[in-house]
């Protein structure tokens, strides 16, 4: 599942940076808390079905995790899936982390966000839900999501988190088929009263790599990325995010030089003092069966928290080692001046090439030095 809500952190740049030797500080991680999903999405990652998915972490192995998540100091944690309401203790796990003082947030597709529901997430703590719409109109979206209804169950969901007074951001994979109508479903989410559109470029994993015809040319991925920014610098009436697109923090400041304007974070928040691709850096993504991944697109295992704990693998991992090291990466993306922060879509790379390390494959930029 592609849903992922609220902005990353920023380590690289940030004055909090880690002491020599450290492992980055922990902004946020996506925990799929069960793969069962009740849609079938043309591009999940997970491939999910409705139907049980053995050795799924219990409710225990739930609590463990985060706790230890605690003792790293307060990440963001995404519950997701998969369909997380379709998890029976989904409540309680959301309440439970939230008592920890963990900033709870949550992936749904709104299908089953009933007014019920929306209460009681908000009671167990959870601050912000993300609603995918990928299309404009039902015919689009419900042929995305391959479930009709998808796209009314979407905005019964909204309806729902509106009356409940809970924040919702909608997120939209962009693809050769919906690109024509991103700055209509841009305009949607703001007459929806989100209070933010992320945008995700498609990674080919799971049931998305039969997209591979879906997938935009790095032309396309440079022109939508430029005026995503453009609608940024415009001072968007609701916040705005790119995800799984790395090269937009380059874009970013090739735009603010071009603009005269001096990108900070007293004015322009997380977008000036993070980076591109955070997997493992300042994000990770675990499982349904606890494995810890880089992210949800990138399949390599790190390490196992029914086995190890996450702080200990978030310290120790070689994969998140060399992730973390922007000299080690391969191709263009080693030399590119930008490569500290954008570092291209390790998930891409690995896809097209077999080595997380390769050159972003959807890039146009030419490196100074190249």
């Amino acid at each position: 599942m592609s849903d992922r809500p609220h902005p990353h952190g920023h380590p690289g740049g940030h004055p909090h940076a880690p002491a020599l030797g450290e492992p980055p500080a922990l902004r946020l991680v996506a925990w799929e808390t069960t793969r069962r999903c009740n849609l079938s999405c043309v591009h999940c990652r997970a491939g999910a079905l409705d139907e049980h998915y053995p050795n799924e972490l219990t409710t225990t192995e739930g609590e463990a995790l985060l706790t230890d998540l605690r003792g790293l100091g307060q990440p963001v944690i995404i519950m997701t899936g998969g369909e997380p309401l379709l998890r029976e203790d989904i409540f309680h796990l959301a309440r439970f982390g939230t008592d920890l003082g963990l900033r709870m947030v949550m992936a749904v597709n709104g299908t089953l966000l009933t007014p019920e529901i929306a209460h009681k997430l908000k009671n167990a703590g959870i601050q912000r839900l993300s609603i995918s719409i990928d299309g404009p109109d039902a015919a689009s979206h419900d042929t995305f999501r391959g479930q009709p209804g998808a796209f009314e169950g979407a905005l019964a969901g909204m309806a729902a988190a509106r009356a409940a007074g809970l924040p919702f951001q909608i997120n939209t994979t962009i693809t050769r088929t919906n690109l024509p109508w991103i700055e209509r479903i841009y305009h949607l989410a703001q007459n929806l009263s989100a209070v933010a559109h992320h945008i995700f470029l498609l990674v080919p994993t799971g049931r998305g790599r039969a997209l591979t015809g879906e997938i935009i040319s790095a032309r396309e991925y440079e022109d939508v990325l430029h005026w995503f920014a453009g609608e940024k610098f415009a001072g968007p009436p609701i916040e705005l995010k790119a995800t799984c697109a790395p090269h937009f923090y380059r874009i970013l400041r090739q735009e603010a030089k071009e603009r005269g304007v001096k990108l900070s974070f007293e004015t322009h928040g997380l977008d000036a003092v993070t980076k591109g691709c955070l997997g493992g850096q300042g994000f990770a993504f675990v499982s349904h069966v606890g494995q810890v991944q880089p992210c949800g697109y990138l399949e390599l295992a790190a390490g196992n928290v029914k086995e190890r704990t996450f702080s200990a693998i978030w310290r120790d991992s070689e994969l998140f080692k060399r992730l973390r090291d922007a000299d080690l990466l391969k191709g263009k993306c080693g030399v590119c001046e930008y490569r500290r922060v954008c570092g291209g879509c390790r998930a891409r790379a690995y896809e097209v090439s077999g080595d997380e390390m390769a050159e972003e494959p959807l890039c146009l930029y030419a490196p100074a030095g190249q």
